[in-house]
């Protein structure tokens, strides 16, 4: 996948308005994920994407393998991409998703590896939502037009998964 199709993907499948948008949600998403992540992980994964967003991962990283929890990941996410919390938690996701698609899966086993499960908020299998459920689809497009939908409470999917990794007060 070129660097058109890629972006062009992300912009569909997060229903962003324009080319900036996208291109901030992916820089978030990959930069961040690259500080959190040993340096010869983050070039395993980036290698397989294409070379203007691989060096969101390696090339605009100063420092990898940061420690961080998924909560700080989100906030860190939330705060590159200029969006909330919930909406950088669901960008995340996808991205992670179509990362997915792309890279040889033993290298993305790494990452899976790299990541600690848990059931505080270390727990990264929340970054690996999409994916588990079996990634992107058209069934699952054309059942959430792309994002995260209402449920009958007003909340939407995510939020309502993840109101207790988000609270703004803390």
């Amino acid at each position: 996948m070129n660097f058109d199709e890629f972006t062009g993907q992300v912009q569909h499948r997060l229903e962003l308005p324009g080319i900036g948008e996208t291109m901030r949600a992916i820089r978030a998403t990959l930069m961040t994920l690259g500080q959190r992540i040993p340096e010869d992980a983050a070039e395993d994964l980036a290698a397989s994407l294409p070379m203007e967003i691989r060096w969101y991962m390696t090339g605009a990283v100063h420092k990898h393998g940061q420690r961080f929890d998924w909560k700080e990941f989100v906030s860190r996410v939330s705060e590159i991409e200029r969006v909330d919390p919930p909406e950088a938690a669901y960008h995340a996701r996808v991205i992670v998703d179509l990362v997915s698609t792309q890279v040889p899966p033993s290298d993305f086993q790494q990452l899976c590896d790299q990541l600690p499960e848990s059931q505080n908020d270390e727990n990264w299998r929340k970054l690996f939502k999409v994916v588990d459920a079996g990634g992107w689809g058209d069934a699952e497009e054309a059942q959430t037009c792309g994002g995260p939908q209402p449920e009958s409470n007003g909340e939407t999917a995510t939020d309502a998964n993840d109101n207790d990794s988000f609270d703004s007060s803390e």
